[in-house]
This record gives structure tokens, C-alpha cells and sequence, in this order.
């Protein structure tokens, strides 16, 4: 895989491969424990789309711990966040049990199963420090998955004379260091270069656009490769759509209801002052499912990885936000940014 295929602006396969061999704690006994605790007759399961295929195993493990009695119930909803909670499955089950993020929402019936990775990430940060870094002040990051071994990278980057800035984002982010594909306030750090430890090219690319004026070097251990994150396919692929978006004169203003992604306040806001918006709600965007509304541009309120990994999918122009207020003449084309969430819901 060529460093260049890893930095271009196409970021529709940025999920982390399954290259290595993993062993996953499931932490089954937590589970067992919660659902004594709650007497608990109906258990529901939730995994991210690229664990999926390991729910029919874990419920078989869960079913010969568990009572006869007790039911085990995997989601075939799409999942990719803690924002993205099946909460017809969650209403319908006494534990509810979500795997593969860190907490978004608290409440006793949901029970976080994190998945921590067991790739090893020292060696791809010795090649970041060799071919990429300068000594002096760096910012660290990096996913859910390798939270587990986050002190372990500070205590390491410190041992070879950085100066490693960390800090803890808003209230939608767990841990100190954390970033996700819609929150980069972990990054809000005093240093002129980031590393960026992790999988996939989506964060990195988010982190260099909400941060132009940092390095942001990427030390991926899933696919054995050091980047740094280029942005400007990425920017034309986003100005392309805001200019063919220019001449549209019927906005489809899309409110996506899954539990942590809704922005009602700015779908309302862009409805009412525009009498050629039209409110979609819909739980799972897709460009099939929008391709029968005659609209002439899109304008996603949602997740804001529909907009940048999936746009170029779409039959019509597919915009963040802001991107829309720049088609319309409301800010100026060099206003374009990256699309984030910021708190909870």
C-alpha cells in the first residue's frame, strides 16, 4: 500500500483492517454480573459493523454462562459510534450491551465493552519519531481502540526528549487524548505538531483541517505506515461540491435521528429561513434512500462522516452545514472547514 493511497481524499475505506490476529476481552463477566444485578430476561448485543460477525459467537459464549431463561438479542441495526445506540433494541431489553466505543451516553442499562486493540504501537512510533517528528513539543492522540495503551505512548515519547502536550476534549470524548471522527478538542494543544496514533486516514485528515496550521503525522500500526496527513484532495473534493451547489435552488435539510447525531437546532434554523429547504428525517443515510427526492443539493445535519466519507456517492450535492451557508452566499468560500460535533446530545 503506497503512502499516497493512504492520503488522498477518497475516505470511503477508513474503517481499521482486520490485518493482525486479535483477541478481544468481551468482559462477559461484567455482563453476567449486570444481569443478576437487574434480574435481567431479555440481554441485547451491539457491534460496530466490522465485529458483527463475531455477535453470534460472543451470544453463544453469554448463552452458556446464562439462566435458560434469558434471552440474548444481537442488533442488525448499522453501527458506527456510541452515538449510534439501537435504542428500539435498548428499550426492549433489560442490559444492554455495546461493544467496540467508549461511553457517550451514560445509563445504567448500557454497558460499555471497549475492545481495546493488541497491536503492538511502539515500533510504528519509533518510525514516526526517526522519519517524521521534530524533539520539542508534540501533541499525542489517538482512537478508542488504543486508549489502553495511551500512557504508555506519553511515558515513551517523553523518554526520547518530547514534550508531549495531552488534554482531555469536551464532554464527547471519554478519555485525555481521545479524538473521534467528529471531535478533534483533544487536539487543542500548545504544540506545532501532532501525532496521531491509530488506524484509518478519517481522523487524521479532520485533525490537519480543523488544525492547518500543525503537522499532523500519522503512525498507523494497524497497516504498518507512517503519513502525514494532506488534506488538499480532500479540500477540492469539498469545494467541488459547494460549487456545484451554487445554482441549487431545492435544499433537502437532512435531521438524522439516531440517538447521538441529531442537530435539530441547526436543520430547524436552516428550514426557516429558507421557504426551498425541506426537512428529511431518517435514521440511516445512504444515497439510495435520497436518490427519489427531486432536491437539487442535500444539506446533512448528521453525522458528519456521511458528508465526507460517502459525498462523492451521492446523486446530488451533499453538504455539511457551513459548506451550505458558503453555496448560498452567507460566507465566503475560503471559510470552508471540517464538519464537528461538539458535546453530547
Amino acid at each position: 500500500m503506497s503512502n499516497e493511497s493512504l492520503s488522498d481524499g477518497d475516505l470511503r475505506n477508513t474503517g481499521m483492517s482486520l490485518k493482525h490476529d486479535r483477541e478481544w476481552d468481551y468482559e462477559l463477566d461484567r455482563i453476567i454480573e449486570a444481569v443478576e444485578e437487574r434480574d435481567a430476561t431479555k440481554v441485547g448485543l451491539q457491534f460496530p459493523e466490522g465485529l458483527k460477525r463475531r455477535g453470534p459467537k460472543v451470544a453463544d459464549d453469554l448463552r452458556e454462562l446464562l439462566p435458560d431463561e434469558v434471552t440474548v438479542l444481537i442488533s442488525g441495526q448499522p453501527c458506527y459510534g456510541a452515538c449510534d445506540l439501537d435504542t428500539f433494541l435498548m428499550r426492549r431489553t433489560d442490559v444492554f450491551v455495546h461493544f467496540g466505543h467508549s461511553p457517550m451516553k451514560e445509563s445504567d442499562k448500557i454497558i460499555y465493552v471497549p475492545l481495546f486493540s493488541n497491536v503492538e504501537v511502539g515500533p510504528i512510533m519509533e518510525q514516526a519519531v526517526e522519519e517524521e517528528l521534530e524533539t520539542g513539543d508534540v501533541g499525542l492522540v489517538t482512537t478508542a481502540q488504543h486508549m489502553n495503551r495511551f500512557e504508555e505512548m506519553k511515558e515513551w515519547l517523553t523518554e526520547q526528549g518530547f514534550d508531549v502536550h495531552t488534554r482531555k476534549g469536551d464532554d464527547r470524548l471519554t478519555h485525555e487524548g481521545q479524538v473521534l471522527g467528529c471531535n478533534y478538542a483533544s487536539a487543542d494543544i500548545d504544540a506545532d505538531q501532532i501525532l496521531y496514533v491509530g488506524g484509518g486516514k478519517f481522523h487524521p485528515l479532520g485533525l490537519a483541517m480543523e488544525h492547518p496550521d500543525k503537522k499532523v503525522v500519522i503512525a498507523d500500526p494497524v497497516n504498518n505506515v507512517v503519513t502525514v496527513a494532506d488534506t488538499e484532495k480532500f479540500m477540492k473534493q469539498r469545494y467541488g461540491a459547494v460549487h456545484r451547489a451554487m445554482d441549487a435552488e431545492k435544499f433537502g435539510v437532512i435531521f438524522c435521528t439516531k440517538i447521538g447525531q441529531g442537530r435539530w437546532e441547526i436543520a430547524e434554523e436552516i428550514v426557516d429561513n429558507n421557504d426551498n429547504a425541506y426537512l428529511i428525517t431518517m435514521d440511516e443515510v445512504t444515497p439510495d434512500r435520497l436518490r427519489n427526492f427531486d432536491m437539487d443539493a442535500f444539506v446533512n445535519t448528521g453525522c458528519p462522516r456521511i458528508t465526507t466519507d460517502d459525498g462523492p456517492q451521492f446523486h446530488k450535492p451533499m453538504l455539511t452545514p457551513q459548506e451550505y451557508k458558503i453555496a448560498i452566499g452567507e460566507e465566503p468560500l475560503e471559510n470552508l472547514a471540517f464538519d464537528t460535533f461538539h458535546g453530547t446530545w
